[in-house]
This record gives C-alpha cells, structure tokens and sequence, in this order.
C-alpha cells in the first residue's frame, strides 16, 4: 500500500509537471524565469518521487528516510492550506490524510524489516 501511495503522488507530481510544461507553452507568464524554475522544481519532484516508489519496490533501505522527509514536508504544505487568504481546505485534506497513512506505514514493522539492511 505504501508503493501504491508513492505511486500515485509521482504520478500526479507528473501530472503538475505536464501541465506547467503546457501553461508555459501556451501562457505568457508574468515572470518567465520563475515559471521555468518552478517547472524544474515539480519535475524533479516528480522524478524524486517515483525513484522512491521503485527503491521502495526493490527494498532499499534508503527509501524510509526519503519518503519520510517528503511525508512531512507535504504535511508542511497541508498545514498551509488551511490557512491564510488563500485557503483551500479540501486541498489541505487531500495532502494531509495520504502523507498521514503512509508515515504510519513507513514505521510499520513490515516496511521496515522489508527495507532493512541486511549483512
């Protein structure tokens, strides 16, 4: 399930990742340099994420402490969402329960003897 929740947060990572190409392509932004770094940062987040989901995959050990600090930091984010001017509880929902789930699965005792070094 843990696979699945990385899965699925790559792909939409994918999914920003595409559409800000398309925006860029068919927009003027307002600041084009910004536009472009905010492309590369979605698109390395993306490819971040979906190098977690296959280590996880292959059981590295590495994957617990990169999929944890990207769990929080997306808890960060969520936290934002309900607040200020701008915002967007359902979207603060929808980052906080799967980043929630996957931190519980992460400390599982099955995750982490599947991921764990072995010598």
């Amino acid at each position: 399930m843990l696979a699945a929740i990385l899965a699925a947060e790559a792909a939409l990572a994918t999914g920003v990742t595409i559409w800000l190409v398309v925006e860029l392509a068919t927009e003027v932004p307002d600041d084009f340099a910004s536009a472009v770094v905010i492309l590369l940062l979605a698109a390395g987040l993306a490819c971040a994420l979906w190098a977690m989901t296959i280590g996880l995959l292959r059981r590295q050990t590495w994957v617990r402490g990169a999929a944890l600090t990207w769990q929080l930091l997306q808890i960060a984010v969520a936290i934002g969402c309900f607040q200020g001017v701008f915002a967007v509880p359902s979207l603060g929902w929808a980052l906080l329960v799967p980043a929630a789930v996957a931190i519980l699965l992460l400390m599982s005792p099955s995750v982490v003897a599947a991921t764990r070094r072995v010598s």
